[in-house]
């Protein structure tokens, strides 16, 4: 397959939302090496079972603070004005405990600059609110408290650790119920196409279990698992 062929994100996202899930591109960054791309298990999809979500990664780095700033929303709402259509926003917070850093008003002007989502290794609020905005959001918890004095955003489209991952500006970020896994640019077309070979892989392998066939003579087969 030649990346190339895609003319957009926007096919490309489409066509990983139709075909593509997180364990089968796990499984393919492992099979090239890259074997840290999936967040941690505690990051989780503010409603379960929502869609797909894949998008470029807009990343933001936040860290606690213990007092209030004279300008704390200041770099914030940078940030968030900058958004660009068709990214996620990744926001970093070093695992906070203590700052509710995402809520309403971020959601709402994310997804009105074009975000897709937001992935938060961190605490959000209003997720009343959210939820009903059908903005997809991740996030480690919840806690009502206001960012201010707490934490502060200090840089974005940085290089950031969310999840245990590090993750650049603009690595394709895929999440489903299962999880997130992060594909750095460098390696896109060949994590594509390994997918999309794995997927053909299990729906013959199942097929022919479904047809009573031992997973053994399948495996050997067809080499997937």
């Amino acid at each position: 397959m030649n990346m190339t062929l895609f003319h957009n994100d926007e096919q490309l996202f489409e066509l990983m939302q139709a075909q593509l899930y997180a364990a089968v591109i796990s499984d393919s960054l492992d099979d090239l090496g890259y074997r840290n791309q999936a967040m941690r298990e505690n990051i989780r999809p503010l409603v379960i079972g929502s869609e797909i979500l894949v998008g470029r990664a807009k990343t933001i780095l936040s860290v606690d603070v213990y007092h209030i700033q004279e300008n704390p929303y200041d770099m914030e709402i940078q940030s968030i004005d900058s958004i660009k259509p068709g990214e996620i926003v990744v926001a970093a917070t070093n695992q906070s405990v203590r700052n509710g850093m995402w809520g309403e008003l971020l959601s709402t002007a994310s997804k009105m600059r074009g975000a897709r989502g937001a992935i938060v290794d961190g605490l959000i609020r209003d997720t009343a609110k959210i939820t009903e905005l059908d903005f997809p959001v991740y996030c480690t918890g919840f806690k009502p408290v206001d960012s201010k004095g707490r934490g502060i955003v200090i840089d974005y489209d940085c290089p950031v650790e969310a999840g245990g991952v590090l993750v650049s500006p603009g690595d394709i970020v895929f999440a489903d119920r299962d999880g997130i896994v992060v594909i750095p640019n460098a390696v896109l077309e060949e994590v594509i196409e390994k997918a999309l070979a794995k997927v053909s892989g299990e729906n013959n392998t199942r097929r022919e279990l479904f047809e009573g066939k031992l997973l053994r003579e399948v495996y050997d087969k067809y080499g997937v698992l």
